[in-house]
């Protein structure tokens, strides 16, 4: 795990009238890993991947994307950075196909978007590169026989896969996940997990996963956060994280 991070959140408040939402909070991504965010909720998970992905200013704090200092950029320029973001509510364009989201992701990260009136014959212009890629995509994340489908009448469960796929389409420098096995069945949520440890071992993913889900995230996260009111209580390996105390009495519910 060594080598530059390719997220690290340094000391970061944040404060909404008197509630201390994120009190001195670091967090760090090394390249080639998953980190697993887990907390209780209201724990301030959400609020952290706001300040990382812009939509929140913090107080006090930096965040740094593969070294840059990013605190200053808007949301946009985060994302041409390499940040990629899932929301716990699924945002999809209502009139695109599975196939187009992937196209879309594909070209804004590459500044091949000029206008929105782009989207008509979206695919129909594709470049072999990105045809290659969005067809690489379809098959791993198991969303070819939905390919030209259009992605808002999907089920929720693959409507969730078609925005990890998205975002992994832009080829970004790390991926926040924000309940990303949210409504998926257990057989869903294996596979899911499968594709992100495959994009983790062969494609070289950073990502940082926010879940509820604990033991999936235990079985797939190489290194785990723990959060509890804003405050970062346990940072280490799943096994360490497992058995701290405080972790048990705060969010396991086991008494210590």
């Amino acid at each position: 795990m060594t080598g530059t991070p390719v997220l690290a959140v340094h000391d970061v408040h944040v404060r909404f009238g008197g509630v201390r939402a994120l009190d001195g909070v670091h967090l760090t991504v090394p390249p080639r890993r998953i980190v697993g965010l887990l907390g209780p909720n209201g724990a301030g998970k959400t609020t952290l991947f706001g300040v990382i992905s812009g939509l929140l200013r913090p107080q006090q704090g930096r965040v740094h994307l593969a070294g840059r200092d990013v605190t200053g950029l808007p949301p946009a320029r985060r994302s041409r950075a390499g940040l990629a973001r899932t929301f716990q509510r699924l945002e999809l364009f209502e009139h695109l196909t599975v196939r187009e989201h992937l196209s879309l992701a594909w070209r804004m990260r590459r500044g091949r978007m000029r206008l929105f009136a782009d989207l008509a014959g979206l695919t129909a212009r594709a470049s072999r590169d990105e045809r290659a890629r969005v067809d690489e995509l379809l098959e791993l994340f198991e969303l070819g026989g939905v390919a030209d489908q259009p992605a808002t009448h999907l089920p929720l469960g693959t409507g969730r896969v078609v925005e990890v796929a998205r975002a992994v389409a832009t080829d970004p420098v790390v991926l926040l996940a924000d309940e990303p096995f949210s409504g998926l069945s257990a057989e869903e949520t294996r596979r899911l997990a499968a594709v992100f440890g495959r994009l983790r071992d062969e494609q070289g993913l950073a990502a940082c996963i926010v879940e509820h889900d604990v033991e999936t995230v235990l079985e797939l996260a190489d290194l785990v956060t723990v959060l509890d009111f804003g405050v970062v209580i346990a940072d280490g390996t799943p096994v360490e994280v497992r058995g701290d105390p405080a972790v048990q009495a705060a969010y396991l519910g086991v008494a210590t």
